[in-house]
């Protein structure tokens, strides 16, 4: 084991995962450290979760609240999950096991903008936090810790937990020492004060998080890698995708509505907003910035190649060969990255202050411009709203991207009416698919309709379309927002009886 840990208080504190998960009591709040599949705990979960199964066994309840910093991994959410450790969950999740109790009634959770979750906890909204367990990469000699690959919301279970488990993992590179920046200087209202961040790249805090020694009751020691997939390769329909917004973002420059090194970006995860990335690379762009909740191999190689310069974030979110990349140069991105608490880096007065450019993903967009980025069929939950509507409500420009159709054509991505509203038609700019792009800005509701028809509907389902909201126009009561109610429901019915949006006949 590669030793950390050097602050001789907190060395005398090491034990086993087994004995650490002892302090975890049933009906606990916990407050564990992980986004995006970084940084989570790896440990202790696991053996939280023989210990419940064994208390289920013998018929005793033994279920926990957890709240996170964003998605964790199988050791986390799917261990406890599958064990029937959680009976609350918050603010996003992507494990499968977690997922499928969460739409079977089993689990609530709660889905929350990333940028509220500290909040609400200062606030007292989610009750008292009994046990924070937050990886980091090490305990410096005055009990400081280095944080490891995600902040998220570390800072905020580290201050109002009643007790702390460290897990100190030696398989984070020594060199994230540098690379954060902590604030500390956050307040209650009506105490608040500006944060002083200017640009993306600004230091404002510390590179250490603080954490009472008195709260600390274990020190795990761990030596385990984050569980991070790989990008699929950008395909024909994300690079067409990546086209539009590019030769879009080109033309705002040209009439004067952007700077030519644009604004800090924002992107979502995935392989759409991966080849977004790329084709700004490939666009001619230099001298950019951004400012966002995840760092992906995309945002890696436009640091390497210069498109940007500096990048903000709370976490890392990097395939093997990202990581990989990442260790071998980190002297040369911690000259670039800054990692903060995810109460900074999706602050909306930072994020409207900035003017970011906010590019995410969705499941469907209806004909005026709303967004359902987190449902199937209206009832069904897949990860949770993240932190696109911190951008999306904030920023300077809110794009929102997706392929125009889904399961091999049979559903169309475009929609009279979306089935769940996450962002409305008055936080939305501008909609891409790999038909074109719709922009929405300065447009009614009816001309809003016609662009989202003519430039990002699937040819298979453009006729429908017109035709619905022809119908629309000239029957719906009132003529400000067309609506034919049952019918735009009826295409969400026909997905869930038919398994198609096709037309029928």
């Amino acid at each position: 084991m590669d030793r950390r840990i050097h602050y001789a208080p907190f060395a005398e504190k090491i034990m086993s995962p087994q004995l650490a998960a002892a302090l975890i009591q049933p009906g606990m709040t916990v407050g564990m450290s992980g986004f995006t599949g970084s940084a989570y705990p790896k440990a202790v979960p696991l053996a939280l979760a023989e210990r419940i199964e064994a208390a289920q066994a013998r018929g005793d309840k033994f279920a926990l609240r957890v709240l996170t910093g964003a998605s964790t991994a199988p050791e986390l959410d799917g261990a406890l999950a599958k064990a029937g450790g959680i009976d609350f969950r918050l603010p996003y999740q992507s494990d499968p096991e977690l997922r499928a109790r969460i739409n079977r009634g089993e689990i609530d959770y709660m889905d929350i903008h990333l940028g509220q979750v500290a909040q609400y906890t200062w606030f007292g909204f989610l009750g008292k936090i009994d046990m924070a367990v937050v990886e980091v990469s090490a305990i410096l000699p005055d009990g400081r810790l280095v944080p490891s690959t995600s902040v998220g919301n570390n800072k905020t279970w580290l201050d109002l937990a009643d007790k702390v488990i460290l897990e100190v993992n030696s398989a984070q590179p020594q060199g994230l020492d540098g690379m954060h920046d902590i604030y500390y200087g956050t307040a209650l209202p009506p105490n608040r004060r500006p944060i002083p961040l200017v640009n993306p790249g600004d230091k404002i805090g510390e590179p250490y998080l603080q954490v009472d020694p008195a709260k600390v009751v274990a020190v795990v020691e761990t030596r385990a890698p984050d569980r991070l997939g790989r990008f699929a390769p950008p395909d024909e329909s994300s690079r067409m995708i990546a086209g539009h917004l590019v030769a879009f973002l080109q033309h705002e420059i040209k009439v004067g509505r952007l700077p030519a090194q644009l604004l800090p970006l924002q992107s979502g995860v995935g392989n759409i907003a991966n080849a977004v990335l790329y084709g700004l690379r490939d666009g001619g762009f230099q001298g950019l910035s951004a400012f966002t909740e995840v760092i992906q191999d995309g945002m890696l190689e436009l640091i390497r190649s210069g498109t940007i310069d500096t990048a903000s974030a709370t976490a890392l979110s990097l395939s093997p060969e990202g990581v990989e990349e990442f260790g071998r140069n980190i002297d040369f991105y911690r000259e670039r990255i800054v990692l903060r608490p995810q109460e900074i880096s999706n602050h909306a007065e930072l994020v409207r202050r900035l003017g970011c450019i906010a590019v995410n993903g969705l499941v469907e967009a209806d004909l005026y411009g709303n967004v359902n980025s987190t449902h199937v069929a209206g009832s069904s939950i897949i990860n949770g709203i993240g932190g696109s509507g911190d951008f999306a409500r904030n920023g300077f420009l809110s794009c929102f991207v997706t392929p125009s159709t889904a399961k091999g054509g049979a559903i169309s991505c475009i929609v009279p009416m979306v089935s769940h509203v996450d962002h409305t038609e008055h936080d939305v700019s501008v909609i891409v698919t790999e038909q074109g792009l719709a922009d929405l800005r300065g447009l009614s509701p009816k001309q809003r309709a016609r662009a989202m028809i003519a430039n990002c509907a699937h040819p298979d389902y453009r006729p429908q379309l017109e035709d619905y909201f022809d119908r629309a126009c000239r029957d719906s009561k009132g003529k400000h927002t067309p609506h034919l109610l049952a019918e735009a429901l009826s295409w969400h019915q026909r997905l869930l009886d038919e398994g198609s949006m096709k037309p029928l006949g």
